[in-house]
């Protein structure tokens, strides 16, 4: 647990405005426990990155949302999307139906229609959905706070770049990038263990960022200027070494 909070309190001091956990059964602790502890310790936004639908019951993923939403004061926002790629043999491991994806985003608005039941009027808990086709996007245009796209790790960024330029609401919704790459440092989660930061490179992958802070830091407001991009997600093992990028961006409008 020490060693939890000292991560906690590492993340917090080197600037980031929210900490997210991963949804990795049996090689982490549960997520809504890690995160409620993690709230405890700095005064940090928290949030799941990201829920897989297919392995959670609708109702009860919400009332875990609303719940944590209630002890953190407003600080949890709910990641959730259909489910990482393999998510099947884990659906197959654990006795679970697979499903087809449009059942998996039939159960994505079971879950936000439930969490907005709960929180009522007078609590709004921010939801984060990942998205990749375009039937995933619409559900996102119409019900998430913040949308954030499924790169695939062969993806040049052309083509990512088309993806999230196609993206299409009617309202203001948040873009959120994940990046698994920072100079050569791959991030656990959040990227196959295999992952090539040269070959990513290669094709101008948008999954990696420099590890120059001043690279960094530029190629960030590059994608912001761009293609709308206002919340970036970085791995934990890359939290010092962008550090100085946190602390220069914080301080542009």
């Amino acid at each position: 647990m020490q060693v939890w909070r000292d991560e906690v309190r590492r993340i917090a001091d080197n600037g980031y405005s929210t900490l997210l956990m991963p949804d990795v059964p049996a090689m982490q602790p549960a997520p809504a426990p890690t995160l409620a502890a993690a709230a405890t310790v700095a005064d940090l936004r928290v949030g799941t990155w990201v829920y897989a639908a297919p392995v959670r019951p609708a109702w009860t993923t919400a009332w875990e949302a609303h719940s944590l939403s209630v002890l953190t004061e407003g600080r949890f926002e709910l990641g959730i999307g259909t489910g990482r790629p393999g998510i099947e043999d884990q659906l197959r491991e654990l006795g679970l139906p697979v499903v087809a994806s449009g059942q998996r985003l039939t159960e994505i608005r079971k879950t936000v229609t439930a969490l907005r039941e709960l929180d009522g009027p007078e609590r709004y808990t921010p939801v984060v959905m990942a998205v990749r086709g375009p039937k995933a996007q619409a559900l996102a245009a119409e019900l998430a706070d913040t949308v954030t796209f499924v790169i695939p790790p062969g993806e040049t960024g052309a083509e990512s770049r088309r993806l999230v330029s196609g993206f299409g609401a009617n309202r203001d919704i948040e873009l959120a990038q994940h990046v698994s790459v920072v100079g050569d440092k791959v991030a656990p989660f959040m990227a196959p263990p295999w992952t090539d930061p040269t070959a990513l490179r290669a094709v101008d992958s948008l999954l990696v960022l420099p590890s120059d802070p001043a690279a960094a830091a530029d190629e960030i407001l590059r994608r912001r200027e761009e293609l709308g991009f206002s919340y970036f997600i970085v791995g934990s093992n890359a939290a010092d070494l962008l550090a100085d990028v946190v602390a220069d961006l914080v301080g542009r409008p």
